[in-house]
């Protein structure tokens, strides 16, 4: 009787184990972001924990198979004061470098494309009702997602190296300020930092090009 008692009680905990690890489990969020000490390059926080995707979205691993998901300050700042953010459904398989959610301001739209490949458990209802918080904390509460990712290995490969992330930013950085000059003014308030909407002076349709150019969806 006792070994039966046994057995039934490491089949629950190896039941309960694979439904965690898949991600299935209710409130597997962690209640507060954890600290991703970003640094500031070029003007923008660029964090060392988190894995970026070449269209401006990074992903950070909370536990096998599960990720975090959401855009970097450079994303963040083109965005601007948005009105609207269109994220999937908790249920719905998103691919890697394809169209997973949108920003609207103005009558205008953009998208951006996926960092990863997998199921969505659980999208971030507080940034989808204030989308302020995408501009205020990028990195932490106004992260977007949480995915189950099945292959983790194929999906990293698609990401940028760690060595390469701050050339890449450099280089992002120096294109917009050449596409638009008037931005490196705009971007260069209170010891570089970004502006609260530097692209405020953009007609909307200029505004969804520019961003879609350098989040891969245009």
């Amino acid at each position: 009787m006792t070994v039966a008692l046994v057995l039934v009680t490491f089949l629950i905990f190896a039941l309960a184990d694979f439904i965690l690890s898949r991600g299935k489990a209710p409130h597997i969020v962690m209640e507060q972001s954890p600290d991703l000490a970003p640094s500031i390059l070029d003007g923008f926080a660029v964090s060392d924990k988190v894995r970026y995707h070449p269209g401006h979205a990074w992903c950070l691993q909370e536990r096998k198979h599960l990720e975090r998901v959401g855009v970097d300050e450079f994303a963040a700042t083109l965005a601007g004061p948005i009105e609207k953010i269109e994220l999937p459904k908790p249920g719905q398989w998103i691919r890697q470098g394809q169209k997973a959610w949108g920003f609207s301001r103005n009558g205008q739209k953009v998208e951006m494309v996926s960092p990863i490949e997998g199921e969505v458990i659980e999208v971030n209802s507080e940034v989808a009702k204030d989308p302020s918080l995408l501009r205020q904390d990028p990195y932490g509460r106004g992260w977007l997602l949480v995915v189950h990712v099945p292959d983790e290995e194929s999906t990293g490969r698609n990401l940028l190296p760690a060595s390469l992330v701050p050339n890449w930013m450099r280089s992002a950085v120096e294109a917009l300020y050449a596409r638009q000059p008037q931005l490196a003014g705009a971007t260069a308030a209170d010891g570089g930092r970004p502006v609260e909407d530097p692209i405020a002076g953009l007609a909307g349709a200029e505004w969804s090009k520019l961003a879609g150019e350098f989040f891969l969806t245009r």
